[in-house]
């Protein structure tokens, strides 16, 4: 009887391998899985996005109009690190399926402070402006931007879940000290 069981045991045992590894595929067993990300994530790439693109409107007036060459210089590096910084985080969110805008409703924002936004009037007073007050101007409106985007940077990188987001996080702190430490010396002058 041993006997027969051991002849029938090899085909029922490979069905049911089979089987346990088909199953074992279909629940992400052999999977790369991705690292899990948090609100906190989502809020740090949206906020990101929205405090580059104010920036950005700065900096561009900055770069094309600034008297101060240095001034033009810390402009341009800033546009360059938001273009990549900014692809970053659009494809984070997209991965997540998460959208590019943050809820702009205020009850959504209610739990992390007011960060405040740049507005309209903001950018269209630095494009009336020349010479040495431009200067003046945008190096006021980059301190700002610089100073929101530090308190979402900090943020994440407090509390953040994604590993390359809190790792982005910490390399933009360093990145924007230095950025804001230019831009005050050159207010203090």
């Amino acid at each position: 009887m041993g006997r027969r069981l051991a002849a029938t045991g090899g085909p029922v045992l490979r069905a049911a391998l089979a089987v346990l590894l088909l199953g074992l595929l279909a629940t992400g067993c052999g999977r790369e899985q991705k690292p899990a990300f948090s609100d906190t994530d989502v809020m740090f790439a949206q906020m990101g996005l929205a405090q580059i693109t104010e920036g950005d409107r700065v900096a561009e007036i900055t770069e094309q109009r600034a008297a101060n060459p240095e001034l033009r210089a810390v402009a341009t590096e800033l546009r360059s690190r938001w273009r990549t910084e900014g692809e970053t985080l659009r494809g984070w969110l997209d991965d997540w399926e998460r959208p590019h805008a943050a809820d702009p409703s205020a009850g959504a924002h209610a739990g992390h402070g007011a960060l405040h936004s740049l507005r309209e009037e903001d950018f269209t007073g630095l494009g009336a402006l020349t010479g040495p007050d431009l200067d003046r101007g945008a190096v006021a409106l980059l301190l700002g931007n610089l100073h929101n985007a530090m308190e979402t940077i900090r943020m994440e990188a407090a509390s953040g879940s994604y590993p390359q987001a809190v790792d982005l996080a910490k390399r933009m702190t360093e990145s924007r000290q230095q950025q804001i430490q230019r831009l005050l010396a050159m207010a203090a002058s």
